[in-house]
């Protein structure tokens, strides 16, 4: 159970995580869509597990690996938006979230 301070500092993070990766999405990852869906933030304030959803790409591993890579400048990035806001930016971890994917093959099987 996530505490209010927890969602507070997650909904920070997916909303201002979004607005860097929708402005470097050219220049770092060839203009594919990246859209935050999620983010778990531990107890301690030190680690954010970020879902994303890729949109626009033809191989999603490549992409997420990307997204890795770029890791410490996305984070960089982060602490410079929301430096009044918290003291420490916790370590970000990326995920691929494939439920819209599992939606689309339920849809698709249901239609069957």
């Amino acid at each position: 159970m996530e505490s209010k301070r927890q969602s507070k500092i997650a909904k920070l993070l997916q909303k201002d995580l979004g607005e860097i990766l929708q402005m470097e999405s050219n220049r770092l990852f060839g203009g594919a869509m990246i859209t935050v869906t999620k983010v778990y933030i531990t107890k301690d304030l030190s680690l954010a597990k970020v879902y994303l959803s890729l949109f626009l790409s033809k191989d999603k591993e490549q992409l997420i690996n990307k997204v890795k890579l770029h890791a410490r400048e996305i984070r960089h990035n982060l602490a410079m938006k929301v430096k009044n806001q918290l003291r420490a930016v916790p370590e970000l971890h990326f995920y691929l979230d494939d439920s819209l994917d599992y939606i689309d093959n339920i849809e698709k099987l249901l239609d069957k």
